[in-house]
């Protein structure tokens, strides 16, 4: 992914709305901190309706019992070991 200071990103946005349609996004950097990325509107969309994990949980549909119940283990001391 392609790096541009914002001053280079306005000085040649054409080009780099044609690299974002053609696929290769490009984050834009102000100050050398890293602010916005520019991708094509085909991206932004695809990436914006994808369903959060809690959607797809809920989507589940199975029932209750076809997911095994989770057998809790005792914390344990750390030792020597886990150092």
């Amino acid at each position: 992914m392609k790096e541009l200071q914002l001053k280079d990103a306005k000085a040649t946005l054409s080009a780099v709305v044609d690299r974002a349609v053609a696929g290769e996004p490009t984050v834009i950097t102000r100050h050398g901190r890293k602010e916005a990325v520019l991708v094509s509107f085909e991206e932004w969309q695809r990436i914006a309706t994808a369903p959060s994990f809690a959607d797809l949980l809920l989507a589940f549909p199975g029932e209750p019992g076809d997911i095994p119940e989770r057998v809790r283990k005792p914390a344990r001391a750390l030792g020597e070991t886990d150092l």
